[in-house]
């Protein structure tokens, strides 16, 4: 058995499986076992996968779990002492996990990490779903170097140093098995959307890094379950944002900071409502009640994890609004901002 296992959830995923299987497959079997998790794909997947790439380890689950869930149930049964979870829509290239191994390797308490993600319909730019890095401001919204909000940055070649940062992305994490089993991996009651972010915030609570490894690169799809405009995807990302500040903040009175959260997110509402946008509107509004239903179990949750964690790492945060920057201060660009302003 390898070191590291590259680990691809699949759901009827067959086409992105026959464009990306074989690069992932070719430029990892060096380094690491590929394996397939399977969400009980109705189209032909497995036979696809069993016919072509035999030498990849197929796990069936007996019906759909999502993304959380499905990789929990698929991960505990792989043993490798690194896991690369990697979505079906990422492009790998030539060299990808050797300084992600190395990286690793010299960061003891380093849990995760991620490559560069750029974006494979533009491959000079920066990719939505974790560009060089990923941060978080004061008040719980989440950004990126190389992306703000919907701005991406072109990779010149200004992110090049291997960084600590706050979060790293889900399209491909670099994770240690003992961290991701410690915390109880991937938060199920998320569905999908930000679980990624709030596995990382728990690890940090518990004092360990997470990194954004420059010196590899992967291209991203993105958009492969949904656009990034999408009324369901504005419901998950609002609630599961306020779920993991209610989870996971400790810096500060969290009664407060949810409260000045919820402004932000009516802000959010309204500016929905004048565009016309009723639909989006409505997913922010249920965002919020389905948040009141679920806050004894977040609490529980909370407590849970103050109980576990002792050494919180703020490293990655930013001490200020990045609304008031990018919105009223038209930063848009990541170097932009002070390296004073992060902890």
């Amino acid at each position: 058995m390898k070191q590291t296992a590259v680990v691809i959830l699949n759901w009827n995923g067959r086409k992105y499986l026959e464009k990306f299987l074989p690069l992932v497959v070719e430029h990892s079997r060096e380094l690491a076992d590929v394996v397939v998790i399977d969400n009980a794909s109705k189209d032909d997947s497995i036979s696809f996968i069993s016919a072509h790439f035999p030498e990849v380890l197929i796990i069936k689950l007996e019906k759909n779990h999502g993304f959380a869930k499905g990789y929990n149930l698929g991960l505990a049964q792989i043993q490798h002492e690194f896991l690369v979870l990697l979505n079906s829509d990422v492009e790998v290239t030539s060299g990808w996990i050797e300084p992600l191994v190395a990286y690793m390797e010299a960061e003891p308490t380093m849990a995760a990490c991620q490559p560069k993600i750029l974006d494979y319909n533009r491959k000079t730019h920066f990719e939505y779903a974790g560009a060089a890095g990923g941060y978080m401001d004061k008040d719980g919204f989440v950004f990126c170097a190389g992306r703000i909000f919907n701005e991406f940055e072109e990779d010149i070649g200004q992110y090049t140093a291997n960084q600590e940062v706050f979060w790293a992305s889900g399209a491909a994490m670099f994770i240690r098995r003992h961290a991701y089993m410690e915390v109880g991996g991937l938060d199920e009651d998320f569905y999908a959307h930000m679980e990624e972010i709030d596995l990382c915030w728990r690890l940090k609570n518990r004092g360990y890094s997470i990194g954004s490894c420059r010196s590899s690169h992967v291209y991203h799809v993105g958009g492969g379950t949904l656009d990034r405009l999408n009324p369901l995807k504005t419901y998950l990302n609002f609630r599961n944002n306020l779920y993991m500040l209610l989870k996971n903040y400790r810096n500060g009175s969290v009664l407060i900071k949810l409260c000045r959260r919820m402004t932000l997110d009516g802000i959010a509402a309204f500016r929905f409502l004048t565009e016309g946008k009723m639909t989006y509107f409505l997913a922010v509004l249920r965002a919020h009640f389905t948040f009141y239903t679920k806050v004894p179990l977040m609490l529980r949750k909370r407590k849970a994890e103050a109980d576990l964690g002792t050494k919180v790492n703020l490293t990655g945060m930013y001490k200020r609004s990045i609304i008031n920057q990018f919105f009223l201060k038209k930063n848009a660009i990541f170097s932009s901002l002070k390296e004073s302003d992060f902890y």
